[in-house]
């Protein structure tokens, strides 16, 4: 049996080893720098500057979780970020679908002008001090729906799915459905909505990452400690761990252990804020891969 070539002239099995071979690259690049944090939260950080650290761990401890799962306000934390994000994402998600299906409908009228109004918004901002004055007028300064009403709709995410729902439902079904006696609303909920099941998952994906790393929009508009969401919490753990560090530097032998914690409590950070979302996008991937690819623009 005749091998058939590439244009590159290889054949198809020396194309495919290289693909895999580029691919296990690409893999060991991404997912490196992960594992080597986790490494170097349970090592020395004497033995990480050092370079010890490259496979195994050095010098194995686990005082930098210790002195991160001391803080009480962790576990507030991690309620408090495990409630904005389920909140933000229901929220976000229910704010794209509601503005994206009626633009996706070329019948709209003004359906140009609102599109454009929107991309507008992706190139143009107040900036940070008007959005707060607006906030401030609202009401909203150390409310929780500071952190979701600002940025509600995410322009590029509206785009991806309106492109999914002019692509990949076809306007002849919706029809259909209002021909049996459909309301709009009920064809939205009961056809479009479950057909879209794919860019949804693509959404609530985008949304969970974005809330739970979020503490910027925490430290600007809420004041008190116990509604610190969990990135803020971990960022005043360390800020104060390092000014300890700083503090002991009068004291013999004080300054390198407290300073050896506050770099074991900034790996053991990253982890700590990490591991929910590494956990749950295995179970998300497959339906994030093909929403991504359903939501693509087509030419």
């Amino acid at each position: 049996m005749k091998k058939t070539k590439t244009s590159f002239g290889l054949s198809d099995k020396v194309s495919n080893v290289i693909l895999v071979v580029i691919c296990i690259i690409a893999v060991l690049i991404v997912a490196y720098p992960l594992y080597y944090v986790l490494v170097a939260s349970v090592s020395d950080p004497y033995a990480v500057y050092a370079g010890k650290t490259f496979l195994l761990p050095s010098g194995f401890t686990l005082k930098g979780y210790q002195a991160v799962f001391a803080e009480s306000s962790i576990y507030t934390g991690y309620i408090n970020s495990i409630k904005y994000t389920i909140i933000g994402t229901i929220f976000s998600v229910v704010m794209l679908y509601i503005t994206a299906y009626p633009l996706a409908q070329k019948n709209l009228p003004g359906r140009k002008f609102i599109s454009l109004f929107f991309i507008i918004t992706m190139y143009f901002g107040g900036g940070l001090i008007p959005t707060y004055l607006v906030v401030k007028q609202t009401g909203l300064i150390d409310n929780i729906w500071a952190l979701f009403l600002p940025g509600g709709v995410g322009v590029g995410n509206m785009i991806i799915v309106r492109n999914y729902f002019q692509n990949s439902i076809p306007p002849s079904l919706t029809e259909a459905a209002e021909i049996d006696g459909c309301s709009k609303l009920q064809t939205f909920i009961k056809i479009v909505i479950p057909l879209s099941m794919p860019i949804m998952a693509v959404m609530v994906v985008f949304s969970m990452v974005a809330y739970w790393n979020d503490w910027f929009t925490a430290l600007i508009y809420l004041t008190g400690s116990d509604k610190a969401p969990l990135p803020l919490v971990l960022r005043n753990i360390l800020i104060r761990s390092s000014a300890s560090a700083s503090q002991a530097s009068t004291i013999s032998g004080g300054y390198a252990e407290l300073n050896k914690l506050t770099e074991m409590i900034k790996f053991a950070s990253i982890v700590v804020a990490a591991a929910p979302m590494m956990i749950v996008y295995p179970f998300v991937q497959k339906y994030f891969e093909k929403g991504m690819m359903a939501g693509a623009v087509k030419g």
